[in-house]
């Protein structure tokens, strides 16, 4: 490949790694190149990213890198959010908050093995919502994204603290807690107008 096409290849590569992220070393094991040219590759799109006509730029942390929306673009988001088209919550967006309000702090695989589905669509509907925030990252390989509630969630739910939700019975299984915690969040749902937005 030239290096247009080997440029155009790492950048595909951060954008479906999500918000796992990837590595240099990943890259360049995948694209068959050296850790030098995979850093002049990154470097070079970073720049490209950051000029005042791209909506988004390229982060690293941790050593992963990741596609994340820029703060001067935050005002767009929130008007987006707020508009009336955007104002629910699907099912599957709930079931995922209420995983997240009981367990925090949790890893999105986690969440996904109490749900026994993926939930990339209804986490990143959560944070643009400000009901979920990034709290940390997990000790271990990897160190996974850990997620927690905001102070939106307490406030839209009438909460002072996370110590308010009510408490879940103690004879509840790991794969029960989902249903149990849903008890809580669908009282809740008719104030967010749900619609069908295709999550899973």
């Amino acid at each position: 490949m030239n290096e247009a096409a080997i440029k155009g290849a790492v950048e595909g590569l951060i954008f479906v790694s999500g918000e796992d992220g990837i590595d240099r070393k990943q890259i360049a094991q995948v694209l068959e190149i050296s850790l030098q040219e995979t850093g002049h590759y990154i470097e070079s799109l970073k720049e490209e990213y950051e000029k005042a006509d791209r909506g988004m730029r390229i982060a690293e942390y941790a050593g992963s890198l990741q596609f994340v929306t820029k703060a001067e673009h935050a005002v767009y988001y929130e008007r987006l959010i707020k508009s009336p088209q955007h104002s629910g919550l699907s099912q599957a967006a709930l079931e995922t908050l209420a995983i997240i309000a009981y367990k925090q702090p949790i890893t999105r695989s986690e969440i996904e093995e109490i749900r026994g589905v993926k939930t990339e669509k209804p986490l990143q509907t959560l944070q643009a919502k400000s009901l979920v925030k990034e709290t940390g990252r997990a000790e271990g390989t990897g160190r996974a994204i850990l997620y927690g509630t905001t102070k939106t969630f307490l406030d839209h739910f009438g909460l002072k603290t996370i110590d308010d939700l009510p408490p879940l019975p103690d004879s509840v299984k790991t794969e029960e807690e989902e249903e149990a915690a849903d008890l809580f969040f669908s009282r809740f749902q008719a104030s967010f107008d749900p619609e069908n937005e295709g999550e899973s």
